[in-house]
């Protein structure tokens, strides 16, 4: 692997932010790589958009941010719309299939829908894991870094209370896009 860009997009409130370091964290500090992850959001706590980028490489970074991402998480409509056009052909792109409703492919992007938000209301009983969902399905799909890793690096840096309801989101997000999304282009 020599370099790989991530931008994980949605709204305040969301778990942007904290999806993006805990992808970060674990490529540095479970696998081994080098990854520096950055973050830009509007100055409403909820609602405003939110943006984290991360950066995998086995090499050093000499650049922090995103060029043309590999992958992109659109956790709602509008992200959809600002970050996808962003995403190299080729790239992986994953929306939260409840909140970005209305998604075209364009030329050479693999469009995954996958019902974060959905997962997370019904099995869990709280929209605030729909974060996690969507990287245990970003481990399933992309395998830019492993569960184990994901899961170790969200109690390392997670809140302390939600460790045990975030692993077993991030669980049923990989094994929903074992499932329904491996290798399929939709």
């Amino acid at each position: 692997m020599s370099r790989t860009e991530v931008t994980i997009a949605g709204f305040g409130g969301q778990g942007v932010i904290l999806a993006g370091i805990v992808l970060g964290h674990a490529a540095a500090v479970h696998e081994g790589k080098k990854a520096v992850q950055t973050q830009s959001y509007g100055a409403e706590t909820r609602g405003g958009a939110a943006r984290s980028e991360v950066v995998i490489s086995s090499e050093k970074i000499d650049y922090p941010k995103v060029i043309s991402a590999d992958i992109t998480i659109a956790m709602s409509q509008e992200s959809f719309e600002k970050y996808a056009g962003d995403l190299r052909p080729g790239g992986a792109l994953l929306v939260d299939a409840d909140l970005v409703t209305s998604v075209s492919a364009g030329t050479g992007k693999r469009i995954h829908r996958v019902p974060a938000t959905k997962i997370a209301a019904e099995e869990f009983k709280k929209t605030l894991v729909a974060n996690m969902v969507m990287l245990g399905a970003v481990a399933a799909v992309t395998e830019v870094v492993g569960l184990d890793s994901l899961k170790k690096s969200v109690g390392e840096v997670g809140p302390k209370g939600s460790v045990a309801l975030n692993t077993r989101a991030m669980d049923r997000g990989f094994e929903w896009a074992n499932a329904n999304l491996r290798g399929k282009l939709s």
